[in-house]
């Protein structure tokens, strides 16, 4: 490689000029300042503020300042009560899907016991009649009842089929009774659900006709008290 030695007369020129050269553009920008310099303002005299003493001014403004303050707790205040009353609903609008669904769920229930239990007495109704038909089977025919005792039917058909009779009228009242009760339980079930849905919504519509009462009376109140700020006396823009 080449090592060139540099030039120290040439390097001080160099740096004197680049000296010279600031120096001048410092003196430029001075005259150049002292040429554009602002001249003395002159104002007309004029009374300034208005015409109330500082001591009511600082008090209007702490009065605004409160006035602020409230109105900012009340909606506060007001959108905690909302957002509450929100999530109430909502709690109660999921603890009746589940209650209707405990209820159907219980419907459902009930009506596979009535099923059951309406196949067990028509299997015990059939397996009665068949022995009482066997019974029937084996009782004596009616030419040797005759002879043997003349006269209207034997005694052990009239019980046999006496408490068929009885057997039938008890299962048919029994039937009857479950239909009943399950047409109350259901018409008292559809009563129950009318109620609850009336009560939330009676419950809903007074939640929002209060909270649209309560933003009308504030927002009246922000209005007048901007229109206090306006248009007080003595005020500046």
């Amino acid at each position: 490689y080449v090592l060139v030695t540099p030039n120290e007369t040439r390097r001080k020129q160099l740096q004197q000029s680049k000296l010279s050269f600031a120096k001048k553009e410092l003196n430029d920008l001075e005259q150049w300042k002292k040429a554009h310099r602002p001249g003395p303002i002159t104002l007309v005299p004029q009374r300034l503020g208005g015409n109330k003493s500082e001591a009511q001014v600082r008090q209007n403004q702490q009065m605004i300042l409160m006035q602020s303050k409230y109105q900012k707790k009340h909606k506060r205040e007001e959108y905690v009560k909302a957002k509450k009353a929100a999530e109430e609903a909502e709690i109660l609008k999921k603890k009746a899907i589940q209650r209707e669904k405990a209820e159907r769920l219980e419907v459902k229930r009930r009506q596979e016991e009535m099923q059951r239990r309406e196949m067990f007495l028509e299997d015990q109704m059939y397996k009665t009649n068949e022995l009482l038909n066997r019974l029937d089977m084996d009782l004596p025919k009616s030419d040797s009842c005759q002879i043997a005792n003349p006269g209207p039917e034997s005694t052990a058909w009239k019980r046999s089929h006496a408490y068929k009779q009885a057997l039938r009228e008890d299962e048919n009242r029994r039937l009857e009774e479950m239909k009943r009760e399950q047409q109350k339980k259901a018409e008292l079930m559809e009563f129950k659900q009318k109620q609850e849905e009336e009560n939330r919504t009676r419950s809903l519509f007074n939640f929002y006709c209060t909270l649209r009462i309560n933003n009308a009376f504030l927002d009246r109140l922000q209005n007048k008290t901007q229109h206090n700020n306006i248009y007080q006396p003595g005020c500046t823009g």
